[in-house]
């Protein structure tokens, strides 16, 4: 009988300096040991450090995003090509360091024991290591993840992490239209629109490696207002 696979989806940008220890530190033996069928997946919004050539030399497929650049843009492109997969999970992970694959068993032990439709990792309720996150970041992520859940009433206390377990299901009733950082708060908005079980587990959040995309005020602001208009607007009206 041939095992369910699982999607570790790692979005990139210039990550030739993290990538590497991303991808060997996933417990492929513990996840296999599951049940679980492995595919690593890089979805690369133009890289030009050697990324995508990293990538080919680790196994991983790769996508090179279409229509232009952004992180929303390419993990909407990642999301089409998993649902024209025959798999049933997808790990969503930044290839930067920061997260730690050593968790993904965590997130896949939670959804299973709780029935949950997605799990996330919450940093603020985990460890977040000494100059992994500015204050600034720290203050916004938190006055957007009240904003969030005042709006969409469903609990979370982590708004802009970036590492996520979806099932399938969850991912085919989303309705995503975001081409940058605030991708993560649309999937929230619509995930609490559509009533999915959303559950948290904490994660540690480690220094980077490399240099960060992260642009605070700006990204911030777009975060906020797609927070708003998906309160009214319960789908994007363009993608």
């Amino acid at each position: 009988m041939k095992q369910p696979g699982i999607t570790i989806l790692l979005p990139t940008l210039d990550e030739a300096k993290a990538l590497q220890n991303v991808v060997n530190r996933i417990p492929f033996e513990e996840i296999s040991a599951e049940g679980w069928n492995v595919r690593i997946v890089v979805v690369d919004g133009g890289s030009t450090d050697g990324t995508i050539e990293l990538a080919s030399q680790l196994n991983c497929e790769i996508i090179e995003q279409h229509g232009g650049s952004g992180k929303g843009r390419g993990l909407r492109e990642a999301f089409a090509n998993f649902m024209n997969s025959d798999d049933s999970l997808l790990v969503m992970m930044d290839a930067d360091g920061t997260y730690r694959p050593e968790d993904i068993p965590k997130f896949i032990h939670k959804l299973e024991q709780e029935n949950a439709d997605i799990v996330i990792g919450s940093r603020m309720k985990g460890k977040i290591e000494n100059g992994a996150m500015t204050r600034r970041n720290w203050i916004g992520n938190h006055i957007l993840t009240w904003l969030a859940v005042f709006l969409h009433r469903a609990y979370i206390s982590d708004l802009c992490t970036g590492f996520w377990l979806l099932t399938r299901d969850s991912i085919d009733q989303m309705k995503l239209n975001s081409t940058g950082f605030e991708i993560e708060a649309e999937m929230y908005a619509s995930a609490a629109y559509n009533q999915l079980k959303i559950r948290e587990i904490p994660i540690h959040y480690d220094i980077r490696i490399g240099r960060s995309k992260l642009g605070s005020i700006g990204d911030g602001i777009r975060i906020a207002m797609k927070i708003i208009r998906r309160k009214f607007i319960s789908k994007p009206i363009s993608k």
